[in-house]
């Protein structure tokens, strides 16, 4: 089987993302009071890096991941067992109907080619009052800086779809059915915009602010 770009660098994958460690720790602070004592899916895993910073808290999650190599990452220092690791394709999910609390997709949805599809399947897993957690890097913000280090991840085989600001990335969300209860951008090397989400139809609370 051919390797992918992410199983190609799923062994350097942990040490490219220290650089965004202030970011993905504040993520994490954001994340654990709303997958406490629920049950987790989280799409896109990689290394397992947001799962096993939040493990504790939940109830149990099920990390997955396409590529073979990134969940063998991921299993190597997994020392909980709430923190299940598999290799599903997000499209293609071998989960029954409403299954999950919460389902969590982190900068994955740009790099896919028909995120519409993902985000149907995830609502498929997702329970009636569950929320989606869908943090994406939204690159139409980046400064120059930002679109510099876009074009050599480029080079080297980083391929995305979707090339989203803030503001359009929440209304794909919107028009996919989803209900945007709490928006926020975090400072990384490229912004990333964090947004909890539910099925529409349930009143929420939105906001948009920058850390």
């Amino acid at each position: 089987m051919k390797k992918t770009f992410w199983d190609r660098t799923a062994k350097i994958y942990d040490r490219f993302m220290r650089k965004d460690a202030a970011a993905y720790e504040w993520m994490y602070e954001l994340l654990r009071p709303v997958v406490r004592h629920k049950t987790v899916l989280e799409l896109a895993a990689g290394t397992g890096l947001i799962a096993k910073n939040i493990v504790s808290s939940a109830n149990h999650i099920e990390a997955t991941d396409a590529s073979p190599e990134m969940i063998a990452e991921a299993r190597r220092d997994n020392q909980s067992a709430k923190l299940h690791f598999s290799v599903q394709d997000m499209f293609h999910l071998p989960y029954a109907d409403r299954s999950f609390d919460v389902v969590i997709v982190s900068n994955a949805l740009h790099i896919v080619p028909e995120p519409e599809k993902a985000l149907a399947e995830i609502r498929r897993v997702l329970k009636e009052d569950g929320i989606l957690i869908a943090p994406t890097f939204t690159h139409a913000d980046n400064d120059f800086r930002g679109n510099v280090k876009a074009f050599f991840m480029k080079l080297v085989g980083f391929r995305q779809y979707s090339k989203w600001s803030s503001e359009s990335y929440l209304d794909l969300l919107r028009e996919q059915g989803w209900t945007v209860r709490k928006s926020e951008v975090l400072k990384a090397s490229f912004p990333l915009t964090y947004t909890e989400c539910m099925k529409s139809n349930i009143q929420t609370t939105t906001g948009d602010h920058s850390k």
